[in-house]
C-alpha cells in the first residue's frame, strides 16, 4: 500500500508541475484529487498497521535477550576475536 502511496505522490506531483505550466485549472484539480486518494491510502494503511500491533504484543522479548535461553546473543563463538 506504501508503493502506491508513493505512486500516486509522484502522480499528484507531475500533475502539478503541468499545472503550473500550462496554467490550467482542470490540471490542479487532478492533482488535488490524486493527493486526496494518496492521503486517504496512507491513512488506511496506517490504521491498518496500528491494528496488526497488538496482537504482536506478546511475542516480543526484552531489549539484549535474545537466543532460546534469553541470553544475549554476542554474533559468532569468538573464533574471530581479535587477541594479539
Amino acid at each position: 500500500m506504501l508503493v502506491m502511496t508513493l505512486v500516486l505522490a509522484a502522480a499528484g506531483f507531475g500533475l502539478l508541475v503541468i499545472a503550473l505550466m500550462t496554467g490550467s485549472v482542470i490540471w490542479a484539480w487532478g492533482c488535488i484529487l490524486v493527493c486526496v486518494a494518496g492521503a486517504v491510502l496512507l491513512l488506511v494503511s496506517a490504521l491498518a498497521s496500528r491494528k496488526a500491533v497488538p496482537g504482536q504484543a506478546g511475542s516480543e522479548s526484552l531489549p539484549g535477550e535474545t537466543g532460546q535461553q534469553g541470553l544475549p546473543d554476542h554474533g559468532d563463538s569468538g573464533s574471530d576475536s581479535a587477541q594479539g
